[in-house]
């Protein structure tokens, strides 16, 4: 017996976008996902620390002629960290649309330096930041999800945690946050839960360099992966729909890496 053919579209779903917000009107890794989520039918509460940009995040959807349908956005401001915020975030998005379908956790910050140089504070901010704050959201969300009869998290790594290159506590906090992918995939599958994880590569969005990177840092950065082409928030927000949708209905606690090819490319291989 085959089984019925998925839907390309979400209308009807609920979403939830933390760091949908961006620099004026860049397109950073959540602000696509949060755009994209929206066109294909999703209502979206988009949350961030800066109420402004979550706003315009907003206003870009409103704006937007491909915007499906019936789909609706609010923007919501939060501390991701704070079990507090990400309650209420949860609340809103019911309260505002009905339930909660989708939660993509997207909230995080970079960090340099090695165990020796890193400040015990440094460390534990970027896991606070990091790792902390999408077992938050997620707490909040899987028991809406669960009386709802299922939904979909995607939690936002990098290809740090799977070919690290020296920040080792944000490498450190993007490993654990597939570790706790695949963990959440395995306690909530039963409850129709499925829970993926993106792992962009060198993509140029708002928060690394944007239209200020220097020319010499965007050529390598371009240079480094298989394809020779520069990847964009707008790749890591269709892998986010992809993942969030009902196409990828036999997908869960998987990691899709969108990096044209960066962690497969040999260090001595021509450019």
């Amino acid at each position: 017996m085959s089984a019925n053919r998925p839907r390309r579209d979400l209308n009807g779903q609920v979403a939830i976008v933390t760091g949908g917000g961006a620099a004026g009107d860049g397109i950073g890794n959540g602000r696509a996902a949060a755009l994209l989520l929206a066109e294909a039918g999703a209502s979206v509460l988009v949350v961030d620390r800066d109420l402004e940009a979550a706003e315009r995040t907003v206003a870009m959807i409103t704006n937007s002629a491909d915007s499906a349908s019936g789909a609706s956005a609010r923007a919501w401001e939060a501390d991701v960290t704070s079990t507090e915020d990400t309650e209420a975030m949860v609340a809103a998005a019911v309260e505002s649309f009905g339930g909660l379908n989708i939660l993509v956790n997207n909230v995080g910050i970079g960090s340099r330096g090695t165990v020796e140089t890193e400040s015990l504070e440094d460390w534990e901010r970027v896991m606070k930041v990091n790792v902390t704050s999408m077992m938050l959201a997620s707490k909040h969300a899987v028991p809406v999800m669960r009386d709802q009869g299922g939904g979909a998290i995607v939690n936002i790594s990098s290809i740090s945690a799977l070919r690290p290159r020296g920040l080792t506590a944000y490498s450190a906090s993007k490993g654990a946050v597939i570790a706790l992918t695949r963990a959440m995939a395995a306690d909530h599958g039963r409850d129709g839960i499925r829970v993926n994880c993106v792992a962009p590569g060198p993509v140029r969005t708002p928060m690394v360099g944007g239209d200020d990177m220097d020319p010499e840092v965007a050529e390598t950065r371009r240079r480094a992966g298989l394809l020779g082409i520069e990847g964009s928030g707008w790749d890591i927000g269709a892998a986010v729909r992809f993942l969030a949708g009902d196409e990828a209905r036999y997908v869960t606690g998987q990691v899709l890496v969108v990096d044209g090819g960066v962690t497969v490319r040999g260090p001595n291989r021509a450019t």
